[in-house]
């Protein structure tokens, strides 16, 4: 493992904050969302943010966050739209090791609701399935670890990043 964090990347509703606490506590890791960092260093919720900056705004507010991340032993979950920050996942792939949760289409749009009410980067004619099909090869590009958890609990989600992790 590159230094000693991991960093959970992927799509909105893929379980990055909730499969990530988990796994920190398993691990005996701190726990960083670093949609919560953005929030606080702004004063406000993501869509507000977005609201008031503007998809390009936000995404230089997001890579200028996730690039000062300073952590160790800890487990970083992201926003879906980090994949659009490149110094910010320069920095994350050489402070941690970067997992890529990987969740089908058709999974993704039973888990979530009104994507703008989740501070979701999309273009106003953008579906959820183009941003699935943008993102994912840039998921992949700057993942070090694939794992597919769309069908798994959470405890079997961290089971499955364990083993990969320690096989790595």
């Amino acid at each position: 493992m590159s230094n000693d964090n991991i960093t959970l990347i992927g799509m909105p509703g893929a379980g990055k904050s909730t499969i990530g606490i988990v796994l920190a506590k398993v691990l005996g890791y701190d726990f960083i969302d670093s949609d919560l960092l953005i929030q606080k260093e702004e004063g406000k919720l993501l869509w507000e943010i977005m609201q008031d900056a503007g998809n390009e705004g936000f995404t230089r507010i997001e890579d200028r966050v996730n690039s000062q991340i300073e952590a160790r032993r800890s487990v970083i979950a992201t926003g879906g739209s980090v994949v659009y920050c490149p110094t910010a996942m320069a920095h994350l792939r050489e402070i941690s090791t970067v997992i890529y949760l990987k969740v089908s289409c058709s999974i993704l749009e039973k888990r979530l609701g009104d994507l703008s009410r989740r501070g979701v980067v999309l273009s106003p004619d953008q579906t959820l399935t183009d941003l699935y099909k943008h993102r994912v090869p840039l998921y992949e590009k700057y993942a070090h670890i694939t794992v597919n958890v769309g069908h798994k609990t959470v405890s079997n989600a961290v089971a499955a990043i364990q083993k990969s992790l320690f096989s790595h």
